[in-house]
């Protein structure tokens, strides 16, 4: 022993070390009880492979099927299934931040970040002031000629494409590719008033679909292991060239995007803004123009990496959940005859009868209750976030459904597993049924819709 160097017994020790804390964990903790795969007692492996295979919802759904409320998935990661659990966790108030696996949503500098990404409680809480007013649904409303024009196109592709495979209808289409094609369109003429032009030409314009899917596939693999971002975000990008790959790639478009919106006139900015259904001006501009505006009003508070962020998460977050919840909305309708049927009912009578405004407005999907309710349970049937949203248990530990999380503790809830909660929505809740959110019982109701998280947490 004492012939051996230095160099060799501090990593023996170390790995050592790491050994019997690894066993004293997964066999010997307080949370040695928790079930879950045993692999997942000593790695993260387990839960980094089952990410990879692309089905992490369905593998929660059958863990926690199987064990209860309280599942391990990794070490030191708890996937909690109770009703009580998302208000402590998610609510107004709480003290659990964000888990490290969020760091890779951002690129891998200090001054870097981004409203679904960042850690930092207060940074996060005034940025996401700043954002506040573009985002609520008062100002959403006034985009809805951009979304309108934006679905005629679809249409018009969708009858285009029905033509030239002939009358009998042989011919597929992927609709989740269109849908995607549709929501970066509508994308991009909110954030910058001009379509992109993935529905006139329906295919993925400039690669920016595919360094999209691969900038989300990369942060959800490697946020596991996030000490692994700065080494692998840079070498992926110095591979790429100079355009990036994944995110970096989505930054250099949207600042390219950016810098053409900028180069017009301001003149012509302002005659782009939105237009009202009568044809006066609206005077509501494009997301990018609200930026600068505010950017030009108080450049020390709303920087225009303030702009670059918000634009970006149009980009990433906007599009990807957007074709997501379309695509499930029209998978489980085309799934239901009876639902088609009796939908196609409701929208008829609501159709505006005067052919010169064909479409019907936000304000009047409002008091179609059938509409309301099939796309709020196709998006509790499919949520577009199938990963438990990662939290850390603050300092003095917190108690969930009987098991006490000390303090350091990574805990989430998936949406795909609070949503099939029978106890919060009843017994058919692994089947489709627009009807559970029509019932009599208002209570029954209220609490069902505080459970229903399709998107909002993964804003959060």
């Amino acid at each position: 022993m004492q012939n051996l160097p230095l160099s060799v017994i501090v990593p023996g020790l170390l790995g050592a070390g790491a050994f019997v804390v690894s066993i004293w964990r997964a066999f010997f903790s307080g949370l040695a009880s928790v079930p879950g795969p045993l692999l997942a007692r000593f790695t993260d492996l387990w839960y980094t492979f089952r990410i990879y295979c692309g089905h992490f919802e369905k593998d929660s759904l059958e863990l926690h099927k199987k064990h209860g409320a309280i599942v391990r998935y990794g070490v030191n990661r708890y996937s909690i299934s109770d009703p009580m659990a998302a208000k402590v966790i998610y609510g107004t108030g709480s003290k659990f931040t964000k888990s490290s696996w969020y760091e890779t949503w951002s690129n891998p500098h200090p001054d870097a970040w981004n409203i679904f990404g960042d850690r930092d409680p207060k940074r996060y809480a005034l940025n996401r002031r700043q954002y506040q007013n573009t985002y609520s649904m008062s100002s959403l409303v006034n985009y809805e000629s951009y979304v309108d024009d934006c679905a005629d196109l679809l249409c018009q592709r969708l009858e285009e494409m029905s033509a030239k495979d002939g009358s009998d209808g042989a011919g597929a289409v992927n609709m989740g590719h269109w849908l995607q094609c549709y929501a970066f369109d509508v994308i991009g003429m909110i954030t910058y008033s001009k379509r992109m032009g993935f529905l006139d030409f329906g295919e993925d314009v400039g690669d920016v679909m595919r360094n999209l899917e691969d900038h989300l596939a990369y942060a959800t693999l490697v946020g596991v292991y996030p000490w692994l971002h700065p080494i692998i975000f840079n070498i992926r990008n110095w591979l790429a060239g100079s355009r990036g790959k994944g995110r970096q790639f989505i930054l250099n478009f949207t600042q390219d995007c950016m810098a053409a919106h900028q180069a017009k006139p301001k003149a012509q900015i302002a005659e782009e803004g939105l237009k009202t259904r009568d044809g006066d001006q609206g005077g509501t501009l494009d997301f990018l123009s609200k930026f600068m505006q505010k950017h030009a009003e108080n450049p020390e508070v709303f920087t225009s990496y303030h702009a670059l962020a918000g634009c970006t998460s149009n980009m990433v977050a906007g599009s990807d959940t957007t074709s997501i919840s379309l695509s499930a909305i029209l998978y489980y309708v085309l799934r239901n005859p009876d639902v088609l049927k009796r939908l196609q009912q409701e929208v008829d009578e609501h159709c505006p009868q005067d052919k010169s405004s064909p479409h019907i407005t936000f304000s009047q999907s409002q008091d179609m209750p059938y509409l309301q309710a099939v796309i709020k349970e196709a998006l509790r049937m499919h949520p577009a976030t199938g990963l438990p949203l990662e939290r850390i248990v603050p300092e003095g530990g917190v108690t969930i459904s009987g098991v006490f999380f000390p303090e350091g503790v990574t805990v989430g809830i998936n949406s795909w597993v609070e949503h099939n909660n029978k106890s919060i929505f009843g017994e058919d809740a692994d089947v489709f049924n627009p009807d559970r959110w029509l019932q009599e019982d208002k209570e029954r109701v209220a609490a069902m819709t505080r459970h229903w998280m399709p998107l909002s947490l993964s804003l959060v």
